[in-house]
């Protein structure tokens, strides 16, 4: 009777610690997810102000994308974290500048300290403490290796376009209608064509609105919507 009581509380022991140990991963899933999207773009998730300025290590003068949109994260280090050596190596989104891959495993710590160092200089004017912390969080754990999902010399994602059919028509179309043209104050889904951009935002949501984001679940469903997508109409 003894042991079979020794048994019953560690079963229960595990339970609370599985329970304990899926909760946290839950929520880590949501900062990181969160930090993904001040990625993409900081001021809008927080509904601040629009930079008005270059960031002062835009290494991209003449080009279109500087002023508010050399503040996003994403614009010098790209879509696929890769920076110069991925798909902003070259073109009008072009800096030079390293990706953010280096990163990847590093403790969160680390990373804050170089987003607030004199480069990137990012303080409390832009990113609060929670902020900077579960931007810091996705750098570490929330990138994937966007080559394994996307055939970079087509520029198409490697997924389903059956499957995300499915996934698209019960999860987005809602809000984006079944030919992603329903919201009427952003470009129609099919016009983005751009892979990477489409999966880091299936993944952590687009800032700043109640879209779902994908996060928890296995990354080719993702890939499989992104496939999808860029069958749509483009106008």
């Amino acid at each position: 009777m003894r042991i079979s009581l020794e048994i019953k509380g560690l079963f229960v022991a595990l339970a609370l610690t599985f329970t304990a140990t899926g909760a946290q991963a839950i929520e880590e899933a949501s900062s990181i997810a969160h930090g993904g999207r001040l990625y993409d773009k900081f001021w809008g998730e927080n509904k601040l102000a629009t930079p008005t300025t270059t960031h002062s290590a835009y290494a991209n003068k003449a080009a279109k994308y500087d002023k508010d949109a050399s503040w996003r994260c994403k614009e010098c280090h790209g879509w696929d974290y890769k920076g110069k050596d991925g798909a902003y190596g070259s073109g009008g989104h072009a800096t030079g500048i390293v990706g953010i891959q280096g990163a990847a495993g590093k403790s969160p710590e680390a990373i804050i300290a170089i987003m607030k160092n004199k480069t990137h200089g990012y303080g409390d004017a832009q990113l609060s403490a929670q902020d900077i912390h579960d931007l810091a969080l996705f750098v570490s754990k929330g990138q994937v290796d966007m080559t394994k999902y996307i055939d970079y010399a087509a520029k198409k994602a490697k997924g389903d376009t059956v499957k995300g059919e499915g996934y698209f028509n019960t999860i987005c179309a809602n809000c984006h209608g079944t030919d992603g043209k329903k919201i009427t104050n952003a470009p129609p889904l099919g016009s983005l064509q751009n892979p990477q951009e489409m999966i880091h935002k299936v993944l952590n949501g687009q800032p700043g609105q109640n879209m779902p984001a994908l996060r928890l679940l296995d990354p080719q469903i993702a890939v499989d919507l992104v496939a999808y997508m860029m069958t749509l109409p483009e106008k």
